[in-house]
C-alpha cells in the first residue's frame, strides 16, 4: 500500500475530484488504481473564505513497487507504514498473582484492556461508580447542588474525560503507533469511524458513556475483573517493594504489580502516597477562568462565509500570549458548541471545566484561559503544596459564588476595567447550577489577574471579538493538570517503590484522553514484561 500526503482540494470538492487527485499524484490512469482509504483529512483555514482540505491517502495500486521507485524522490509518496499493534508478551501459565490497576479512566482502561488482551486477568479498582450511575450523580449535582464526593466529574468509570469534549488528539511522540490502537479500540466500542481520519477527532460525553461500558465488557470477557466503589486507602510496601493494598472497606489485595492511574484529582491518594514514603514532588500546572462567547461569532471570525459547513463543524481555537510579567497565558480545553460545567470533587469548593457533546451544537464556545504557575508560586515547599493552592482558590470561588455551588462570574469588559458586573449581556453563561455576577479579582493571585488582563486584548488581535465586553468569565479553573509528579524509572516503576507503576495524568505523565490512553498501553507492557521476568 502507498501513502500519499499533502493532497489539496477545495472545501466543496466531489468524490471524483479526490480520485483525480490520487491519479495525478501517482501519475497513473484509473485502470491502475485498485482502491484507496482516507487516512487523514484536515483543513487549512488561514484564508477563511478559501478553505482548503488536506488529505493523506492510503492507496492500493497495481505495480506498487514500480510506483515507489518512480516516486523515490517525492516526499509525498511513500510506502504506508505498518501501524498494527503488536503485543510484547503473553501471560505465563503459572501466573501467581494478578496485576492490579487503580483507576478506570482512559489510562486505567487501557492498562486493564491491554493486560487482559495479553492474558493477565487484571483486577481493576475504581473509587467511583459505573458510568451510568456516575452520570446520574453528576447531572444530579448540577441540578440540585447535592455533591457525591466519590461519584462526580472527577471520579468514576471513564475518568474526568467522560465529561469533556472527548478530544482525541495529542502531541505525544507516538513512534509505535499506540494512538492508532486506541482509535481502533474506540471505534470497536462504538465511536464514529470518522475519528480514524479527521485531523481533530472528538467524541463527546454521551457517546463516551456507551463506549466505556463496551470496553468494560470486553475486559471482563477477556478475564479481567472490575470493581467500583473501591477506593484504595493504603499501600503495602516491604523493603521498597509493593506487596498489595487495602481498600476503604478493609479488604486487602495482594499484588507485586500495581498500576496507579488515579487521575489528577485524587488528592487523598496523593496524601497517602506521601505518607507511605513513595517519592512524589510538586509540578507546574495552570490556573485561571473559563471564557464563553457565542459559537456563531467564533465560527464567523475563523471560517468566514464557510461558517456552518458540516465538514468544518464548530470552529475551535488555540491561543497563547507571553506577558510582560514573564507569565504565559493560553487557552486550554477549548469546547466548541459546549457548556461550562461544575467539576468539584470536594465539598464547599467550586471548580470549572468544559464539556461538549459529539454534535457540538450548544449556543456557546468556551475554553479555559489560564496562567502557567510552578512550585515557587505555591504556599510552601511541600510536595503537596500545589494541592493546597488549588483548595485555597476553589474555596474562595465557593464563597464568592454565594456558598451554594454557584460559580462567580464577570463580564469580560468589566473584568478588563476592574469593576464588578451587575447584569448579563448577549452571552448567557452555561454553567450549572448557576452563576453569581461579581468581581473575579478576589480569586486569583495578582500576577495571574494582570497576565489575563494583558492576554485577552492580545487574543482579540488574533480572533476579532475575543475581548467582547459581554463575553463571560467564570471561575475558577484549577484542574488543568496534576499538581504532583510521581516519578518513575525507565521501567515505568516508581523510583523508590518497585512494582508500583505511576501512570497517566494523575502521576504527571499525560494530559488528555489520548495521551493518558497511550501511557496506559506503555505501562501495561512494562507490567507484563516485569511479571514474565519473575515467573
Amino acid at each position: 500500500m502507498i501513502r500519499i500526503t499533502n493532497v489539496k482540494l477545495p472545501l466543496d470538492h466531489t468524490e471524483p475530484h479526490l480520485t483525480e487527485a490520487i491519479l495525478d499524484a501517482l501519475k497513473i490512469n484509473e485502470s491502475q488504481l485498485v482502491d484507496f482509504t482516507v487516512f487523514r483529512r484536515g483543513f487549512d483555514a488561514r484564508s477563511k473564505n478559501k478553505i482548503t482540505l488536506l488529505y493523506t491517502i492510503d492507496v492500493n495500486a497495481k505495480d506498487e513497487a514500480g510506483l515507489l521507485k518512480k516516486h523515490e524522490n517525492n516526499q509525498n509518496v511513500r510506502l504506508t507504514p505498518d501501524m498494527t499493534y503488536k503485543y510484547v508478551a503473553k501471560a505465563p501459565e503459572n501466573l501467581q498473582e494478578r496485576p492490579v490497576v487503580v483507576g478506570f479512566g482512559p489510562c486505567g482502561i487501557f492498562v486493564g484492556l491491554v493486560l487482559a488482551e495479553m492474558g493477565y486477568n487484571p483486577i481493576i479498582l475504581d473509587r467511583g461508580k459505573a458510568v451510568r450511575d456516575r452520570t446520574k450523580d453528576t447531572f444530579g449535582f448540577w441540578r440540585t447542588r447535592t455533591l457525591d464526593t466519590e461519584s462526580n466529574v472527577q471520579f468514576g468509570e471513564g475518568g474526568a474525560g467522560t465529561f469533556s469534549d472527548g478530544k482525541l488528539w495529542t502531541q505525544v511522540n507516538d513512534k509505535k503507533h499506540y494512538g492508532r490502537k486506541v482509535m481502533h479500540d474506540f471505534v470497536d466500542a462504538g465511536a464514529p469511524e470518522e475519528i480514524l481520519y479527521v485531523s481533530k477527532p472528538h467524541i463527546g460525553t454521551f457517546k463516551l458513556v456507551g463506549m466505556v461500558e463496551k470496553m468494560r465488557a470486553k475486559i471482563i470477557e477477556l478475564g479481567g475483573e472490575i470493581r467500583f466503589s473501591s477506593r484504595v486507602d493504603d499501600l503495602h510496601i516491604e523493603d521498597g517493594q509493593i506487596t498489595g493494598l487495602t481498600l476503604s472497606n478493609g479488604e486487602q489485595i495482594k499484588s507485586r504489580h500495581i498500576a496507579l492511574a488515579t487521575g489528577h484529582s485524587a488528592r487523598d491518594t496523593f496524601e497517602m502516597l506521601h505518607k507511605k514514603g513513595v517519592y512524589i514532588e510538586a509540578k507546574p500546572f495552570s490556573i485561571g477562568f473559563r471564557i464563553e462567547h457565542n459559537q456563531s461569532a467564533i465560527d464567523e471570525v475563523l471560517f468566514g462565509k464557510n461558517a456552518g459547513n458540516p465538514i468544518l463543524g464548530a470552529a475551535d481555537y488555540k491561543l497563547v500570549h507571553h506577558c510582560k510579567n514573564g507569565r504565559s497565558v493560553y487557552s486550554f480545553c477549548m469546547c466548541p458548541g459546549g457548556t461550562v460545567v461544575a467539576a468539584t470533587s470536594e465539598e464547599n469548593r467550586v471548580v470549572t471545566n468544559g464539556m461538549s457533546q459529539y454534535s457540538r451544537n450548544e449556543r456557546n464556545a468556551n475554553s479555559a484561559i489560564v496562567v502557567g504557575i510552578d512550585p515557587k508560586d505555591y504556599p510552601s515547599d511541600s510536595p503537596l503544596a500545589g494541592i493546597e493552592l488549588q483548595r485555597q482558590l476553589e474555596s474562595a470561588a465557593y464563597v464568592l459564588g454565594g456558598e451554594n455551588y454557584d460559580a462567580p462570574a464577570q463580564l469580560v469588559g468589566d473584568y478588563l476595567e476592574g469593576k464588578s458586573s451587575a447584569k448579563f449581556g448577549k452571552v448567557e453563561p452555561s454553567y450549572t447550577p448557576g452563576v453569581k455576577l461579581t468581581d473575579l479579582t478576589d480569586i486569583l493571585p495578582k500576577y495571574c489577574l494582570e497576565a489575563i488582563r494583558e492576554a485577552i486584548p492580545a487574543f482579540n488581535k488574533k480572533i476579532s471579538g475575543f475581548a467582547l465586553k459581554e463575553a463571560m468569565l467564570t471561575g475558577v479553573e484549577t484542574r488543568t493538570s496534576s499538581p504532583v509528579s510521581i516519578k518513575r524509572d525507565e521501567h515505568y516503576q516508581s523510583v523508590n517503590t518497585k512494582g508500583l507503576y505511576p501512570a497517566g495524568e494523575g502521576a504527571g505523565y499525560a494530559g488528555g484522553i489520548m495521551s493518558a490512553a497511550i501511557d496506559g498501553i506503555r505501562v501495561a507492557e512494562a507490567m507484563a514484561l516485569a511479571i514474565n521476568e519473575e515467573n
